[in-house]
């Protein structure tokens, strides 16, 4: 582990070997001196939640568990199991379905390379991913946001090559991001206030954004102080960790790109979308990169295009283009929005801003309209080949009608009832259940809160739900200090995803059978409800925990909710990899089958067999 001083010192230190827990709070009150947070040797953060903690009676909550399977211990170890070994150390940043050598097999047309291909079976690892060497726990928010330890991802490339345009310093031992970008070299916040000076950002409107090649994800990272929750992705390609960077900043951010397939969210979802000469031909394939924009728009949402070939007359010789073929792009861009009937509601220097109508209606008197798509289900995406074709609009009544229902700020519609929901769109979910899943989930949330400070502290800034249903363990989370993946695999039975980003939260589709899209140690804490449920007999429980412990930081937490069964089924394949465990009752007590798995990994890097003690 390391400890830091200030942003130019970092110092290598050791972790913990032994970890003895003598009920879950204790548990708890010694993971607060043993998590490290990134302010030096006193570590104030984990002191002052130590200091807190209360390791007396917590009521509603037992500390064994009563209901069938093995005794629980400590560590969860099966002596007569094969523990996980680490894998080599060239695979500390290895992003199984982004994999480098994989991509270049594959076609460049349309940036195929750059989709997800994942290995099959034979080729995964069953190894743990090793932290590289002097790997330090990330500077609390907003900290982070301007400093990244050199050692989480040792890359300078884009220190040379983005030089001049302020995307990032090298400063000693840390990473400096100044907040500017290749469209924005003054800085983002000053390219934010113009764009709020024509959208609605101030006043919390808008709520969720789309950033398309996002670079280290600057936008997203200023818009945090606006309210604003930015899903940001990026290819993984020759700009070096440029995703792994937006994530070590504490910023949302996938790995990602407009290619052949359709993005991972559901239509309708962000309130607005971004594009910074974030290189993507929106005027290729029959406008077909913008009408998947549109899919996931919603009704009078915005999009903002800045850069080439935006104000092309004044820019083509400083951009060392052709007028002709700057002219040409824009065109297509100009003719593909009318057809969507995007009205376009500025053009300031090279940023240009659309907006999506509030409804169909108002598109009935253009004299040409895009092929409709047939597909009863616009959410359907996973692994789905993009069209060239306009998501219908929902159906309205009348002129004056937003087509998913008045916009409302946030945090208002945090806990109101969704559009979706109120609607009857999602079957099977009522207003009713939507109210008892927010009142279950905040009786959850202050549960776990109970046992530790530690949610609420800062230590977590990047947080997933694996398994997110309504949103409301997010909801009931919210705060300024921290932001959560919502992610909704795609064989639930109920597909919730909408609802998630109608309450102002951020999310995706996938399938837990294969990695997920980001690089490895890019999560603080993972919270996984029913999750190993779901997948029984669908994929191996074991294939799921090694892929949680890639992208588990070396310290960070999982919370496993789930039966009894199977959580001790979860529990002895956890007993072979670095985490220490306790399993706890449901708060309602013993007598409920659900069970509570709480699991913190240990620190250890590359070239390590094993934890050393602590300092």
């Amino acid at each position: 582990m390391a400890t830091k001083g200030n942003a130019g010192e970092l110092k290598t230190r050791g972790s913990v070997s032994i970890f003895i827990v003598v009920g879950l709070c204790c548990f708890f009150y010694i993971l607060g001196a043993w998590q490290r947070s990134g302010f030096g040797k006193g570590d104030k953060i984990a002191s002052a939640i130590t200091r807190q903690t209360d390791c007396s009676v917590l009521s509603n909550l037992n500390y064994e568990t009563h209901l069938g399977g093995d005794a629980v211990t400590v560590d969860g170890s099966d002596s007569a199991a094969k523990e996980f070994q680490p894998c080599d150390d060239k695979y500390s940043d290895y992003t199984p379905c982004q994999d480098q050598m994989r991509a270049m097999t594959f076609p460049r047309e349309n940036m195929i390379y750059r989709e997800r291909h994942c290995p099959p079976e034979e080729e995964k690892l069953h190894c743990l991913i090793p932290a590289p060497k002097g790997y330090a726990t990330p500077f609390p928010w907003p900290k982070s946001r301007d400093y990244v330890p050199y050692a989480n991802a040792p890359y300078k490339s884009l220190t040379v090559e983005k030089a001049v345009q302020n995307w990032i310093q090298y400063e000693g031992n840390v990473f400096r991001f100044p907040g500017g970008g290749t469209q924005f070299p003054q800085g983002a916040d000053r390219y934010i206030n113009q764009l709020a000076s024509v959208i609605p950002i101030d006043n919390g409107m808008v709520r969720t954004a789309l950033d398309t090649g996002c670079g280290v994800a600057s936008l997203g990272a200023y818009l945090f102080k606006k309210n604003v929750l930015t899903m940001s992705f990026a290819p993984r390609d020759s700009h070096e960790a440029q995703v792994q960077f937006a994530l070590e900043r504490g910023v949302p951010a996938v790995i990602g790109v407009l290619g052949t397939i359709k993005m991972p969210y559901p239509s309708r979802a962000f309130d607005m979308a971004h594009c910074s000469r974030c290189l993507i031909p929106w005027g290729a394939n029959d406008g077909m990169y913008m009408m998947e924009v549109d899919r996931v728009l919603r009704p009078g949402g915005y999009w903002v295009l800045s850069g080439p070939p935006i104000n092309w007359r004044n820019n083509y010789q400083a951009w060392q283009r052709p007028r002709e073929e700057l002219e040409e792009e824009q065109r297509k861009i100009e003719e593909t929005a009318k057809l969507l009937c995007w009205e376009k509601k500025h053009e300031m220097g090279e940023i240009s801003v659309w907006r999506k109508r509030t409804n169909y209606d108002s598109c009935h008197q253009q004299d040409t309209k895009p092929t409709l798509c047939e597909s009863r289900n616009p959410d359907d995406v996973w692994y789905k080949k993009m069209e060239v074709c306009a998501t219908p609009y929902p159906e309205t009544t009348g002129p004056d009608e937003v087509a998913v229902g008045d916009w409302k700020q946030f945090p208002e519609r945090l806990n109101a009832v969704p559009f979706r929901i109120s609607s009857g769109s999602v079957p099977g979910v009522s207003v009713e259940m939507y109210h008892k899943d927010v009142r279950l989930w905040k009786k959850h949330v202050k549960a776990y809160k109970s046992i530790s400070n530690i949610i609420d502290s800062g230590r977590y800034r990047n947080i997933m739900d694996m398994n997110a249903g309504l949103g409301s363990f997010a909801a009931a989370l919210e705060s300024q200090k921290l932001w959560v993946m919502n992610v909704m695999p795609t064989i639930a039975e109920k597909d919730t995803l909408g609802v998630i980003y109608e309450r102002g939260l951020i999310g995706i589709y996938h399938d837990w059978c294969e990695a997920f899209s980001t690089y490895p140690r890019t999560y603080d804490l993972i919270h996984a409800n029913s999750i190993f449920s779901l997948y029984k007999n669908i994929c191996k429980a074991e294939d799921i925990l090694l892929e949680m412990d890639r992208i588990l930081r070396p310290e960070g937490t999982v919370i496993i909710r789930d039966q009894v069964d199977v959580l001790n089924k979860v529990k002895k394949i956890v007993g072979l990899m670095r985490w220490n465990t306790r399993m706890v009752d449901h708060e309602d007590g013993p007598l409920v089958s659900e069970k509570i798995l709480f699991a913190v990994k240990k620190y250890w890097v590359a070239g390590e067999n094993d934890t050393t003690s602590l300092e």
